[in-house]
């Protein structure tokens, strides 16, 4: 039998990063019928990271030979008894993590073990390190729009260039990915909601570029379900988080909209119509809604500073 059949193996830590310490590391990896790839993933992560680091692999209910791959391997095995998610899977896993930092990946083998060092030593100056992905990242066209789209929208919610939301490798300290798991939705759009969350509660974060390889398999990402949860999950952490950026624009739509209305009306008709009452009654409106929002959202992150 070969190497990705046997037990996984593995051997010292060849360049390890400034600040790379495995002892400190807990690598969760949720899969869901991942049998033809989580055993060379797990080999290539031990033979990265050294046997010292905490490898948790969350089994999202897999109904194909993922458990059977998953047995006789040195990595901690947890197995929902049914398919949850896969962000349910990374909450699952976060909590057990026993270490300081964790490092979230897949397990369909388009995420680079070797690159995990590049991420924790990140974690020496930041809250959270994201693996961005480069020119060299091979995608569809229709996904590179589609994730273009979600970060030109993520951007303007954060205040900030975001250069790959929807990125699942990433570093996390252990004690801040604890105090967001409340937020975190069960479904594939676990990445934005923390990384839109931890911005805005004034954490920080870094984009590392690294290059993504073609996932082996088929993806469980469907664009057009996921797509639309992916942007209610924007406006839903919008609004909790940065509720001016939705209210306000719509405050100046009605704002606009009724001086133009009153324009048209007081040139044609010298009249000031009901209609313009109510654009520029609910511009005020929406407005006022907005700044109580606003006051709300602060008054949330300062019950999270007491709690931690």
């Amino acid at each position: 039998m070969d190497a990705e059949n046997n037990k996984v193996t593995c051997k010292p830590v060849e360049s390890a990063q400034p600040g790379f310490d495995p002892k400190k590391l807990s690598v969760i990896i949720p899969v869901f019928n991942e049998e033809k790839n989580i055993r060379s993933v797990l080999n290539r992560i031990r033979q990265t990271i050294g046997p010292e680091a905490e490898i948790i692999v969350v089994d999202d209910g897999s109904t194909d030979s993922t458990p059977e791959m998953l047995r006789d391997t040195d990595a901690r095995v947890i197995r929902h008894p049914y398919n949850k998610g896969n962000g349910a899977a990374v909450k699952t896993g976060i909590r057990h993590a026993k270490r300081d930092y964790i490092v979230l990946m897949d397990g369909d083998g388009q995420h680079r073990p070797e690159d995990i060092p590049k991420l924790v030593a990140r974690l020496e100056e930041y809250d959270m390190a994201v693996g961005a992905r480069d020119r060299t990242s091979i995608q569809s066209f229709g996904r590179k729009v589609y994730n273009k789209t979600l970060n030109v929208f993520a951007g303007y919610i954060a205040g900030r260039p975001i250069p790959d939301l929807t990125s699942g490798f990433r570093a996390i300290r252990r004690k801040v990915a604890r105090g967001f798991l409340h937020l975190l939705p069960n479904t594939f759009s676990y990445p934005t909601t923390i990384t839109l969350s931890m911005i805005r509660a004034g954490f920080s974060i870094d984009f590392v570029p690294l290059t993504f390889d073609i996932r082996r398999g088929e993806s469980k990402i469907r664009p057009i379900r996921d797509g639309f949860r992916f942007l209610v999950i924007l406006l839903r952490i919008s609004s909790l988080f940065a509720p001016l950026k939705v209210f306000l624009p719509v405050s100046i739509f009605f704002l606009l909209g009724g001086l133009g209305h009153y324009a048209y009306t007081f040139i044609i008709w010298r009249r000031f119509t009901n209609f313009t009452t109510l654009m520029l009654s609910t511009a005020v409106i929406v407005f006022m809604l907005g700044l109580v929002a606003e006051q709300i959202s602060l008054l949330r992150f300062d019950r999270y500073e007491d709690e931690s």
